[in-house]
């Protein structure tokens, strides 16, 4: 299908303004963001773009912000060609896991082999933050046969490794469509048992508490949703979270601390993006 490719120049540009932005725009039917330090590039289908309803958003952003912005039309692709010539490689993350994609003919050898078809989702490997949630998934010495829920699941990455290292129930939950059905690719390429459900937090309701809770997904997203998470978690069970700064962790810490949680372990990788695990009282 096509899509529209927005860039957003923002001045001055912090994450928070970049999170709100994306925000507002998934309201009006974006469906990929890619933020960095000046801006934010969104995609939208084609048949769903509306200046008129970006200049609005634009107008009336409640931070402080210069914003420009401009589109560029994105006839249909083949996204898994686009992403071998120019993003995704094979990577092994720890020495134990290795993702890489069908298109890929030369792959090193590893204990987890994971089998990622990207399309337009977010979760290759490749990224600080989902590089080091696969660290702490690795690290989990008693994961035999316990249930996980994976919140933001993207690629289904998180969910598939964790299905392979031997959980029992997984359930995979994401908000974006395009993703969610990527995830459920991917899940059945691995040939792994993940239950997806498409949706945000409110999906949560219908669930059981898990040992194992992961949160690979933002600061503002996090903080705003964290009381579902732990209404979800077992007593005694592992809150593994990123997608956030290492300047972002008092925030992220103010609002799981009375809920019961206690800091368990701090990593920081790539551009001081950080990951925690957390355990429940």
């Amino acid at each position: 299908m096509n899509y529209y490719k927005v860039r957003f120049e923002c001045t001055p540009c912090t994450e928070d303004i970049t999170d709100l932005l994306a925000a507002f725009l998934a309201d009006l039917g974006f469906e990929s963001f890619e933020p960095d330090a000046s801006g934010l590039t969104a995609y939208i289908q084609a048949s769903e773009y509306s200046e008129k309803a970006v200049k609005e958003v634009i107008d009336d952003f409640p931070m402080e912000s210069s914003i420009k912005f401009e589109s560029e039309f994105v006839e249909s692709r083949n996204w898994n060609e686009e992403w071998e010539k120019h993003y995704f490689q094979p990577i092994v993350i720890a020495g134990e896991c290795v993702v890489h994609s069908s298109f890929h003919k030369e792959v090193p050898v590893a204990k987890y082999d994971i089998l990622i078809d990207p399309k337009m989702a977010f979760g290759t490997g490749h990224h600080a933050t989902t590089s080091q949630m696969v660290r702490y998934v690795l690290d989990i010495d008693d994961i035999d046969g316990k249930s996980v829920i994976d919140m933001g699941t993207g690629t289904g990455i998180l969910a598939i490794l964790c299905k392979m290292r031997g959980a029992g129930d997984v359930v995979g939950i994401e908000i974006d469509p395009g993703a969610f059905e990527n995830a459920v690719e991917n899940a059945a390429l691995n040939r792994q048992s993940v239950e997806f459900i498409c949706g945000d937090a409110s999906s949560l309701s219908g669930l059981q508490p898990a040992d194992i809770f992961l949160a690979n997904i933002n600061r503002n997203v996090i903080t705003s949703d964290i009381s579902r998470y732990s209404e979800k978690i077992k007593p005694g069970g592992m809150l593994l979270l990123s997608g956030f700064y290492t300047s972002d962790i008092p925030v992220v810490m103010a609002a799981a601390e009375p809920l019961g949680f206690s800091l368990d372990k701090v990593t920081e990788d790539g551009d001081h993006w950080a990951a925690l695990r957390l355990i429940k009282k």
